[in-house]
Formats: C-alpha cells, structure tokens, sequence
C-alpha cells in the first residue's frame, strides 16, 4: 500500500475546489498544518475503509545525556513532525508573531552539530548567526533577508546561511522548517 503525505498546500488546493471532505486512505499521513488547514476550511477528514481519523502520536520524551557523553551509535527519533514545538526561548519583541521550535538531536547526543524544527507565524525579526545553519523547509514560505538579497524557500528547497550573517527570518503567512546548526551550541543575536 502506498502511503501519502498530505501538505498544508495539498489541502489548501483540495478545499478551494469547494470541498466539503478530504479522503485519504490509512496510511497516509497528514503535516500539522495540513490538519489546522483541513479545520480553518471547513474540511472534514474521511479515512476510506471505514477507519477513523488517525490521531498523531503523542510526543515521547527525549532521554537527556550529560553534555559531553557521546551517545551509543545511532540517533533516531520518530514522530518529529507530529511533536509539540515550544515557544522561541529568546524575547524577540514580536508579540504578533508565533515563534515555535523544538531542538531533537545536539551536543547532549555527542554530537558537533545540532537539528530541530522551527515553526514561524507572519512576520518577521531580525538575527545574527554565530554559527552556520541549514535550513530545510517542510511547509510554507521562509524568507530569509540579509542587506544584499533575499531568498524564499518553499517546501523542498534548502537554504545555507554562513556563520556570522545578520539576517532576517521571516514569512508571509507560515513557515515550518528543519534546522541543522553547526557547531552545536547555537546561540545567535536577536
């Protein structure tokens, strides 16, 4: 059976069609904003064969390791798109934006380098790397500005930002994207 991922995208274009439902089969799966989306147009999920609407999973918590204690082979971990992101932990002063990320694998794991997902609402704000950051977008539109040029990143494209640049990540609407910093320890300027 093939399996399907229904983007945020991919049902925004199902619901302007005037839809009332979207079928997808059991294995497909639905981002999280392809879900808000699916509810903000009025769009009621039907899983044909007369299964129920999967649920996402419930996050499950990271085991912390001690900064510098390499971690044992292989990091995996599953479910990064259905995980609850956190509010941005540095004060940015854009009280109408919507600034969410969850950092999954970094120094606690005995690595050099760091990945996580970051969520932006419209908006946009200012930040200095003082690391150098890849950015793969999930869902969206991220725009990333220096005082030279602008590049919008769409779902499948990536963007690398060198060390030391003063940017601005911003979106017309919404943006969902996977980070990889390195080194690990991002700290960054607002």
């Amino acid at each position: 059976m093939s399996r399907r991922v229904h983007t945020a995208d991919d049902v925004l274009r199902h619901a302007l069609t005037g839809a009332t439902e979207l079928v997808v089969t059991p294995g497909d799966r639905l981002t999280p904003l392809a879900r808000d989306v699916a509810t903000e147009h009025g769009l009621r999920i039907v899983v044909s064969e007369g299964f129920a609407t999967a649920r996402p999973k419930e996050a499950q918590p990271r085991q912390a390791r001690p900064v510098g204690r390499p971690a044992p082979g292989l990091q995996h971990v599953k479910g990064v798109n259905t995980m609850p992101l956190e509010p941005f932990p540095v004060e940015l002063d854009r009280p109408e934006m919507d600034v969410r990320l969850l950092d999954v694998v970094g120094a606690e794991h005995g690595l050099p380098m760091a990945a996580g997902v970051m969520s932006l609402r419209q908006g946009s704000f200012p930040w200095t790397l003082d690391y150098d950051e890849v950015e793969y977008v999930i869902e969206g539109e991220l725009h990333i500005t220096t005082a030279d040029q602008t590049v919008v990143g769409r779902p499948g494209d990536v963007i690398a930002v060198p060390k030391g640049s003063a940017i601005t990540f911003g979106t017309p609407s919404w943006a969902r994207f996977l980070y990889v910093t390195y080194p690990a320890e991002w700290g960054g300027t607002s």
